[in-house]
């Protein structure tokens, strides 16, 4: 980890939302490298990071090393909100490139919304979006095959080309992909075997293209 300064307007540029880049103008800028876990599940937690710049992603995990992998976040978004309430980390956030955050302490969020109104309402925007996320990745878990979920994740990874294909803009391992669906690697295996075998999906170096659309079920 680098020592930390104030972010600059560049790397504020990439905050869309007007509201939290001023919030991460409040912080000081920090940079990790690929696989640094910068939050860990269960520990006390009084500081937001707003990423500017790589990749990471959010997971929870057993003590056998198992894991799965609840989100991704991409730079203008922020990680660490869950526990500013003075409550444990709900989840673990690891590098999963060279990462540049502007970390927020609870005390700057604070005098930030006294400010700002605005902001709050931001907060509670996105919160309301994570707990949209909890409750479908608890649906999905508890109401979809293997395969659905596969195939869900596949669909809204995926990025429509000017030639009307489909391509999955992340480069994901199939234990990536195990990971985010809640299955083995050897389950995902077969499935991704199956829909290149039946012309739904190609994958080369890691880029998978959706030739056309997954069936509902297999």
């Amino acid at each position: 980890m680098t020592p930390s300064h104030p972010p600059s307007a560049a790397q504020l540029a990439v905050v869309a939302e007007p509201a939290l880049r001023q919030l991460a103008a409040q912080g000081q800028v920090r940079t990790y490298p690929k696989n640094a876990v910068i939050i860990n599940e269960g520990e006390a937690g009084d500081t937001l990071y707003v990423i500017l710049a790589g990749r990471a992603k959010v997971f929870v995990a057993e003590q056998d090393g198992r894991e799965m992998i609840l989100d991704t976040r991409e730079p203008g978004e922020c990680v660490g909100e869950m526990s500013l309430d003075g409550g444990p980390r709900s989840a673990s956030v690891m590098c999963l490139e060279p990462t540049v955050c502007a970390v927020v302490s609870r005390g700057a969020l604070r005098e930030a919304l006294a400010r700002d109104p605005d902001l709050a309402l931001q907060l509670i925007a996105t919160l309301i979006d994570r707990a949209r996320l909890a409750t479908d990745l608890v649906r999905n878990l508890a109401l979809m095959d293997v395969y659905g979920r596969v195939a869900r994740l596949l669909l809204q990874l995926a990025d429509e080309q000017p030639d009307g294909t489909l391509v999955v803009r992340e480069r994901l391992t199939q234990q990536d992909i195990a990971d985010r669906v809640g299955a083995s690697r050897d389950m995902v295996n077969r499935i991704l075997r199956d829909l290149t075998a039946g012309g739904y999906i190609a994958a080369e170096s890691r880029v998978i293209t959706l030739k056309r659309r997954p069936p509902a079920r297999w």
